[in-house]
């Protein structure tokens, strides 16, 4: 692993710190365990062994194990692993409290993605793209937008005790090469983008209400 693709590793995560709600990692913790990590894995094992400390009473790390105990009860477990098409890999990332969620980091080879684990009836959703909770905690979103290897697609989630939902997609400019998300209202979220030909930072603003976003078809 050289030293450039450890830094792009670590700079995946770092662009994920804005999730941690219930044991909260500064910046400054998240650079000081992962600067000198050798991939996004590792940090990605680094991170969750300061959670862990939170946590410990109901998610358990044993080798390449990671075992989390359901709500009122059961066990879900995941395993590290090697394969021909490269290692998988498992880490906590977060836990949200008041809706009983565990998120988790993942690897796969080259490639990283989040999974929400609820632990009330072990209901597990695979995300492309990290998380961003909304300021009232009933939606998020995820941002599939790079250069390549990317859905190209941004994607409103919503997300209770109850279960989580897809509620609608919407696909950015074809230029657009990178972009991540904020929200400035509980209506509203900020996208930071470049595109192709100006790297140069912009932003774009949309509401949940707009009506371009694909919703999907209600039977």
């Amino acid at each position: 692993m050289t030293r450039e693709r450890a830094m792009i590793a670590f700079s995946i995560l770092l662009a994920s710190a804005t999730l941690v709600h219930a044991a909260p990692i500064s910046r400054e913790e998240l650079t000081s365990l992962c600067i000198e990590a050798d991939d996004a894995a590792q940090c990605g094992r680094l991170v969750e062994a300061r959670q862990l400390r939170a946590l410990s009473r109901f998610i358990e790390r044993d080798g390449s194990e990671l075992r989390i105990q359901l709500v009122p009860f059961g066990l879900t477990t995941f395993r590290d692993s090697e394969g021909v098409r490269g290692a998988r890999s498992y880490a906590v990332w977060d836990y949200l409290a008041d809706l009983e969620t565990v998120v988790l980091f993942t690897t796969h080879g080259e490639r990283s993605g989040f999974i929400l684990v609820q632990r009330r009836g072990g209901a597990e959703f695979g995300l492309p793209a990290e998380p961003v909770l909304s300021p009232d905690r009933r939606h998020f979103v995820t941002v599939d937008v790079c250069a390549r290897a990317c859905d190209q697609e941004v994607t409103l989630w919503r997300i209770g005790l109850e279960g989580v939902a897809k509620e609608a997609t919407w696909r950015p400019p074809a230029d657009w090469s990178d972009a991540s998300a904020t929200w400035r209202t509980p209506g509203t979220i900020v996208f930071d983008y470049s595109t192709a030909k100006d790297a140069a930072p912009h932003t774009f603003e949309r509401r949940l209400a707009d009506p371009s976003w694909q919703r999907p078809a209600t039977k």
